[in-house]
């Protein structure tokens, strides 16, 4: 069973659409009229001490001895009106903005950034030296996640990397899952996953009969937190509150099968999640 589990995360298992090079750090598929392309910014060792509350033996049976990897993903998502790019990495080494050139994007071409949340991972590639580096992108990002980080607990940092899009940003209320959601742009719609940060977002893709949802930092070790997501991370500013929508997340894909992507899942950063027992299981797509 271990042996599976683990295999399966890291190798991918079926599911259709999509291509790409684990190399490249590029896995592009289609969601209805989109062309999604997950975009790997940086690969590491993972860190399975990050975990709170995972006892031993979870530990031993789905960590491998080798270790794991832990990634940092954004995503851009390209139609015929519009190029709206998912989050924006950490920013380090420009590896984002290369990987969108490398699609035939430049930076002034991208119309729209939503962002999950504001940690420094996410949004890290949004201005240089005080200019902004997408001089035409509209940001979208909750309210409450921006109330937060500029008033409630100021963190400069994240206003420094706002400021060249004061005239060109928008917040929102991000809708209940499973209720009647708005777009926030043209086919896609914005989730309340509230527990990582008080304002965390996730993206639900909506085009004909087909749907993506895009998880952000709903979880950090997919090989733990996929088979018990009651188990959170310190990254985790609500530790209760993330367990609970993270559940309530899987369970929601699970059973509308709605295939899902996330900011660190490892390549190709999508796939599909079932019910497994108590938990659930993740098949990557390929």
């Amino acid at each position: 069973m271990r042996r599976m589990v683990i295999m399966g995360l890291i190798l991918g298992a079926a599911a259709s659409g999509g291509y790409g090079s684990e190399t490249d750090g590029i896995f592009t598929f289609r969601v209805g009229q989109f062309e999604v392309n997950m975009l790997v910014e940086s690969e590491r060792t993972g860190n399975a001490s990050i975990l709170v509350g995972a006892e031993a033996d979870i530990l031993i049976r789905y960590i491998p001895s080798e270790g794991f990897k832990h990634t940092a993903n954004a995503f851009l998502i390209k139609s015929q009106e519009q190029n709206v790019l998912i989050d924006t990495g950490t920013g380090a080494g420009n590896i984002i903005i290369d990987k969108i050139k490398k699609l035939g994007i430049q930076p002034e071409n991208i119309d729209v950034i939503l962002l999950t949340h504001l940690h420094g991972d996410h949004f890290g590639s949004l201005q240089r030296e005080g200019k902004a580096v997408f001089p035409k992108a509209k940001v979208y990002l909750s309210e409450k996640e921006l109330d937060y980080f500029t008033g409630i607990n100021p963190n400069q940092s994240v206003i420094a990397a706002l400021a060249p899009y004061s005239m060109r940003m928008e917040t929102f209320d991000p809708g209940k899952i499973g209720s009647v959601l708005t777009e926030i742009v043209p086919g896609i719609k914005a989730i309340a996953a509230y527990g990582h940060t008080p304002g965390h977002t996730i993206y639900l893709l909506e085009s004909g009969d087909e749907k993506f949802l895009i998880m952000g930092d709903l979880l950090h070790v997919a090989l733990v937190q996929f088979p018990f997501p009651q188990i959170s991370a310190t990254y985790d500013m609500d530790a209760a509150a993330a367990a609970s929508i993270r559940r309530e997340v899987f369970d929601y894909a699970a059973k509308n099968k709605i295939p899902v992507g996330s900011m660190h899942i490892v390549y190709p950063g999508a796939g599909e999640i079932s019910a497994d027992g108590a938990g659930f299981r993740f098949t990557p797509k390929k």
